[in-house]
């Protein structure tokens, strides 16, 4: 018996030890998830906060003036404005700023503009285009030696000489002929960065901007030098200057005349070189071309019979062909196609050998491929697209 109490006796303060720590269990529980719903509650007002927040605008700081107001400049244009107390002393000219929407007070200061955001318009690279890659175009590669590797490379020997080179040269001619792979080799041959831009975008959105784009690319070649800036298409930004019509002309006349001034800005021998491209030279403005600016003119025609075939040695170098055939023949039969359409015919010509399962071209992948590739360009002279 009295073994038997004290064993329910036992047993009762047991149950009554366990009730205790599962309520204390229950209240930790309770303040943990209590803790949790605040956090959360409070994440939640401070996401609410975001969306009542006024946005500030972006401008750039043209002027300050008795260190507590400030010119800045935003695409309506110029205004007089109060630097908030805390910032005083502290911004500069050209530094981006943020200003409140209604008084435009400077309330921030992002850091000073710098590249305009060149970088997401331009192409940046050093290239591993090599001479060897290039078919024929023996003169031209000359030229691009002589003018644009050797005074970057050498400057000393014109120096001695007492001649100054050309600051730039212009490749014009058909499209598709090497104009973008020879500005890609030369400034591989140098080891030089290699600034690649097309010209329509040069101008941009708003009135002025497109004035300071090119300034920024060009100064950032200054800081990348050994550097070549590659021009292409550069008829779209200097064709030839008519009457002022509407404010879209104006001011791609006035971003032209930017480039203009920062290619006169350039030293002959100095780390810098532009290369321009067009297949249009016939539409260019002479100021672009005269002496002292761009002023060699590099003509990239279609490939002759040695060049053609040429190519075709490159392009097939790691493809296989049947023994029958004759690169000379082909190379005949691809008169007036320029090496982008060469290298397209070779394509094609794979493709119809791998619809067959084959891997090895035949002549008659060769024939239709160049049968398509003259269709096609028929077709566009005719105003047809395939």
């Amino acid at each position: 018996m009295d073994g038997d109490t004290q064993t329910i006796e036992y047993s009762d303060q047991d149950a009554i030890s366990l009730d205790e720590m599962s309520s204390e269990y229950k209240i930790k529980i309770l303040v943990e998830e209590n803790k949790i719903l605040k956090r959360n509650l409070f994440e939640a007002q401070n996401e609410i906060k975001k969306y009542k927040i006024v946005p500030h605008i972006m401008a750039k700081v043209v002027d300050v003036v008795d260190s507590d107001k400030a010119i800045i400049l935003l695409n309506t244009g110029k205004f007089y404005v109060n630097i908030s107390e805390e910032l005083v002393g502290k911004i500069k000219r050209d530094d981006e700023v943020f200003i409140e929407q209604k008084s435009l007070t400077v309330i921030g200061k992002r850091g000073k503009s710098k590249h305009f955001d060149v970088e997401r318009y331009i192409i940046f690279e050093k290239p591993k285009v090599s001479w060897s890659e290039i078919g024929g175009l023996d003169e031209e590669k000359r030229d691009l030696k002589e003018v644009i590797e050797l005074p970057l490379l050498r400057p000393d020997l014109f120096r001695k000489i007492g001649i100054t080179p050309p600051k730039g040269v212009l490749l014009h001619g058909p499209p598709g002929c090497g104009k973008t792979l020879l500005a890609k080799a030369v400034a591989h041959q140098t080891n030089a960065n290699f600034v690649e831009i097309v010209g329509s975008e040069l101008v941009q959105k708003y009135i002025g901007e497109g004035t300071k784009f090119v300034k920024s690319i060009f100064q950032m070649a200054r800081e990348k030098a050994p550097c070549i800036i590659f021009i292409d298409e550069i008829d779209s930004i200097a064709s030839k200057r008519i009457e002022l019509g509407t404010s879209g002309e104006r001011e791609v006349q006035r971003t032209f005349m930017q480039m203009l001034a920062e290619i006169d800005g350039f030293k002959p021998l100095g780390d810098v070189k532009i290369i321009g491209a067009t297949n249009r030279i016939d539409i260019l403005d002479n100021a672009v071309i005269r002496p002292g600016r761009l002023d060699r003119l590099i003509k990239i025609d279609y490939p002759h019979k040695k060049e053609r075939l040429h190519i075709l040695k490159i392009h097939t170098k790691k493809m296989k062909l049947e023994d029958n055939v004759s690169l000379e023949s082909l190379a005949v039969r691809t008169k007036k196609l320029s090496g982008a359409q060469i290298k397209t015919l070779l394509v094609e010509a794979g493709y119809f050998a791998l619809r067959e399962e084959r891997f090895k071209l035949n002549n008659n992948d060769l024939n239709r491929a160049l049968s398509k590739i003259k269709g096609h360009d028929k077709k566009k002279q005719l105003g047809f697209y395939a």
